[in-house]
């Protein structure tokens, strides 16, 4: 029986790869440096492997996870979240024989800039927004005039830091917080899509876009529907091939009122969009790169976090008077957490929510900081 080693296990997408990995044979192992009960307390997973933070112990983690995978007798190494880099920087230090579903982290490092991506995109022929590189508010002022403009971090997740100003940046407007250069990017008003991909060596091998119907604050979605829109399957192909990219990819779009669409950044870890596709739906050999062909969501269905949704979807609803509309989406979406026959992760969520807690408590975060403090990547060294 093949054996996968799931990082960042915190994540639903974590608990979502590790059901599907056990449905189609594998032995699950997953391991985080964070509390991890979502996806450990899963009938789908067999072990769970606490690692020291990549982050700020890089050493330490990558000396364990060799160890984990040689313990385990491991056959593939796949993560879901920022982990990635880390995993990427580290992977001279593991065995040869273990595959580890991600690229090399320079690549990794210039999908990751909201910068470096967009320059990456354009040499591919792909038209995107009007942007600069900026250290300060003075600078991004100077170069959007009165025109709308969205401002981030270079680097940065879950739309921490992100600001927009539709009419100009305001007078008032406070100075950019000191997290290095960021980005000022020209608004694009249209509908916002994402897309979340499995890539081998330039070969696309799996495949969805999707719309984030229901967001947290502007930033992760709780609820999404897949959408055909063969444009941004083409781009998303053509930057693949490109660059030669392997693993899990993920890109967030505009699409225009014209029928544009342009890329806004990327994410080269998995996302929401991994949801989409079935227990049956061949993504382990995606990601062993033994895909023939390139796989789509074999349901249409929409999927949901049924718990944020009932919460945070319910509250949304009620404020916005959109009630009738959530009590239909929640009937015809699918829970990817509470499955029947496998619900203690639900409780697990909830453990790791309060460690979470009170971790951004004893270090003065909020839950968004907090949920990626150990395991963010801002950037190679200077």
């Amino acid at each position: 029986m093949p054996k996968v080693l799931i990082l960042g296990a915190r994540a639903p997408v974590a608990l979502d790869h590790a059901r599907r990995f056990a449905h189609q044979g594998w032995s699950v192992v997953v391991a985080d440096s964070a509390s991890c009960r979502l996806s450990a307390w899963s009938q789908a997973v067999s072990a769970c492997v606490r690692l020291p933070s990549p982050r700020w112990e890089p050493d330490a983690f990558a000396r364990a996870l060799a160890e984990a995978l040689r313990q385990h007798r491991i056959d593939l190494v796949l993560p879901t979240c920022e982990e990635v880099f880390h995993l990427a920087r580290h992977r001279v230090s593991l065995p040869e024989s273990v595959r580890v579903a991600t690229s090399d982290l320079a690549l990794l490092d210039r999908l990751h800039s909201k910068w470096q991506f967009l320059e990456l995109a354009r040499e591919c022929g792909i038209a995107v927004p009007a942007s600069a590189r900026v250290t300060t508010l003075d600078q991004a002022r100077h170069w959007a005039g009165e025109d709308g403009v969205v401002l981030k971090p270079e680097y940065s997740r879950f739309g921490t830091f992100v600001r927009l100003y539709r009419q100009g940046i305001a007078v008032d407007a406070p100075e950019l917080e000191p997290v290095g250069a960021w980005v000022v990017q020209r608004f694009c008003e249209g509908r916002e899509l994402c897309s979340y991909s499995i890539a081998d060596r330039g070969r696309l091998l799996a495949h969805v876009v999707y719309r984030p119907v229901y967001r947290l604050a502007g930033s992760a979605s709780f609820w999404f529907e897949s959408q055909t829109l063969p444009a941004i399957d083409r781009k998303v192909a053509a930057l693949i091939a490109h660059t030669g990219f392997t693993g899990q990819i993920a890109f967030d779009w505009i699409e225009s009122p014209e029928g544009d669409v342009w890329p806004i950044e990327c994410n080269p870890r998995a996302v929401s969009g991994v949801h989409l596709f079935g227990l049956d739906d061949a993504l382990p050999a995606a990601l062993m790169g033994e895909a023939i062909g390139m796989l789509r969501p074999s349901s249409s269905q929409p999927c949901m976090l049924g718990s944020v949704m009932a919460t945070a979807g319910a509250w949304q609803a009620w404020r916005q008077g959109r009630w009738a509309s959530w009590r239909e989406d929640h009937r015809r979406a699918r829970d990817v957490v509470a499955l029947r026959g496998d619900r203690r992760p639900m409780w697990g969520g909830l453990f790791d929510m309060a460690s979470l807690a009170g971790m951004a408590r004893r270090q003065r975060l909020n839950l968004r900081q907090a949920s990626t403090h150990d395991i963010e990547w801002d950037g190679l060294p200077a």
